[in-house]
């Protein structure tokens, strides 16, 4: 079995892990980003990550924690396959010569470049679990864009095509995504290998047990959020925008209204659930790739 297959095998059930352990918290977390303003003197839909939990449950059940997860479980094999194997492609070309380690910085690369490749799939993706998680969050906002109620997750995909721009409608809110991805991913690969190392003490990491590995991966996970948190909040305010009556022109008018309307706040509403998501999703993610991964031999 190849390089690539086993990093396409491994990636695929890593990414599995990671979103039956995370999906909830990212459900909370899109519902935080993307409720609108209250107007002046009314409470906002959600006062918090618990009290959107609480009404999430009441008026969905559990069901509406895993709402969206149809579209990023369709296509995780092919997102974190891509990941895994575009990064370890990239190992291969930096290494000097075969079984050497590569150093913090070089993992740093490897993972700025599979966060591009990756950033392909996210994007449409994204989009489609967004629209879908933020329905009740947006209802009774009296915008426009909660006119449309999805059915599931090829229900958003036909209405965008059919209606908003055809497969370019798709990739809205690509540039936001390649600004998560890309230094999120250098920030998520590069600190995965310097705290292996530090646990291990060197640069052979063959020798971790499980507990470290999950460790490595939960506190990995957690610097891509604190890294790039705010871009991710523009992607999502993006993505759920009305498409006939936009509030925002593009990334960086949303990032600057956003800013005025709410403060350095706007730009990080949902960042609990984000960062109580990232530990165990990350840890479950690494710990079932590198165990997938050596079982191939």
């Amino acid at each position: 079995m190849g390089d690539v297959a086993k990093d396409l095998t491994a990636g695929t059930f890593g990414g599995a892990a990671q979103l039956v352990c995370g999906h909830p918290f990212d459900t909370i977390k899109v519902k935080l980003q993307s409720q609108p303003a209250p107007l002046p003197g009314q409470p906002p839909k959600f006062a918090g990550a618990m009290d959107a939990v609480r009404q999430t449950l009441a008026a969905e059940g559990t069901r509406g924690l895993y709402k969206g997860m149809g579209a990023p479980l369709a296509t995780v094999a092919a997102f974190n396959a891509v990941l895994f194997a575009v990064r370890g492609q990239m190992e291969a070309l930096l290494r000097s010569q075969p079984g050497v380690p590569l150093t913090v910085s070089q993992q740093i690369v490897c993972g700025a470049g599979a966060g591009v490749a990756v950033s392909f799939l996210a994007c449409p993706t994204e989009l489609i679990k967004c629209r879908l998680q933020a329905q009740s969050a947006l209802a009774g906002s009296g915008t426009a864009a909660v006119a449309v109620k999805y059915a599931g997750p090829m229900d958003v995909a036909s209405h965008v095509l059919k209606s908003e721009g055809g497969a370019r409608g798709l990739f809205k809110g690509m540039v936001p995504t390649l600004a998560r991805e890309v230094p999120g991913n250098a920030a998520l690969f590069g600190m995965y290998e310097l705290l292996k190392q530090s646990l291990a003490g060197g640069q052979d990491t063959s020798q971790l047990g499980r507990g470290s590995l999950m460790l490595a991966g939960g506190l990995a996970g957690a610097s891509f959020w604190a890294l790039v948190y705010p871009t991710d909040v523009v992607k999502s305010v993006l993505q759920v925008d009305d498409y006939r009556n936009p509030k925002f022109s593009g990334s960086i008018n949303a990032f600057r209204t956003i800013l005025a309307s709410e403060g350095v706040k706007g730009l990080y509403k949902g960042f609990g659930p984000a960062m109580a998501r990232s530990v165990p999703a990350n840890a479950a993610c690494f710990l079932v790739y590198e165990v997938t991964r050596s079982s191939l031999g």
